[in-house]
């Protein structure tokens, strides 16, 4: 195991970094060394030895009971995505050998959905790839197209960013689901290839990357500052592809009687044909 990467610990350790001694209830006496909880107490509160606990954190031990789990997120006061991730964890994987990806691909049906829906629409893979979008989705943002990719454009791309008004809290959200979307595979050549960029090109995704937050890809309010019709509040759902595991289809709504439904027509004016998905190879 001494090869594998010690996710399990490394997300207590982040978890148990970001919580406070007055948030677990734990008196403060004087000055303190360390960030957040000491092992000591993180174990304390969980009712289990703290020898057994830096066993966890340091990947020594990687299969705890399902109570010891359970006991931690408690302590840690996870949220049911981050206890479930961690559960996942916990679980004994097989050997497998390291294998090429399958390449990522649109069902022909949804590629029809895209073309005939009037909404803004695309559709994203388990490393935010975006592999298929309308025009309509073009016309929120020129990156919404096949081949980008989301964390790329969102961290990286200073009109991307410019979008955002709620910029903190949109890449919060999106690090989070792009951890819950790759999972325990983070063995991939893709996944070590986009890590490493953005961890290098990008403060905020390294201040995010370390805190281990985990959400599964769903739906939310989202405010776009656009540079042509100024602010355009829209819902964005997210919806698992069935045909192909790992896909979701994002799709952006307006509330009924707002102004964002007139928004949305009059950038729909601009668009012409549907946005076809083509292969994108990723090279290891």
């Amino acid at each position: 195991m001494t090869g594998e990467p010690n996710l399990l610990g490394e997300l207590l350790r982040a978890r148990r970094e970001l919580l406070t001694p007055e948030q677990a209830g734990i008196p403060v006496l004087g000055p303190r060394r360390v960030p957040g909880l000491r092992r000591e107490e993180v174990a304390m509160l969980a009712g289990i030895s703290a020898d057994y606990y830096l066993r966890l954190e340091q990947g020594r031990d990687r299969n705890p009971s399902r109570q010891v789990l359970e006991s931690l997120a408690r302590v840690l006061q996870l949220d049911d995505d981050t206890t479930a991730y961690l559960s996942g964890l916990a679980e004994p994987r097989p050997v497998r050998r390291r294998r090429r990806r399958r390449k990522e691909t649109v069902p022909p049906g949804i590629v029809k959905f895209l073309a005939a829906l009037s909404l803004p629409a695309f559709v994203e893979g388990r490393y935010l790839d975006v592999l298929a979008a309308n025009p309509l989705a073009a016309a929120i943002s020129p990156r919404l197209v096949p081949g980008a990719n989301r964390l790329r454009d969102v961290f990286l791309d200073p009109a991307e960013r410019a979008l955002f008004p709620d910029w903190d809290l949109a890449t919060r959200a999106l690090v989070a689901g792009f951890r819950q979307s790759v999972g325990t595979e983070t063995d991939d050549p893709r996944f070590i290839e986009l890590v490493g960029e953005l961890s290098l090109a990008s403060p905020r995704f390294r201040e995010l990357w370390a805190r281990h937050d985990v959400a599964n890809r769903r739906g939310a309010t989202v405010r776009f500052d656009h540079p042509l019709v100024g602010e355009l509040v829209l819902n964005r759902e997210k919806l698992l592809v069935s045909e192909a595991p790992g896909l979701v289809l994002a799709v952006y709504h307006p509330d009924p009687g707002t102004d964002a439904a007139d928004k949305l027509a009059l950038l729909g004016s601009a668009t012409t044909a549907p946005v076809e998905p083509r292969p994108k190879e990723h090279h290891a």
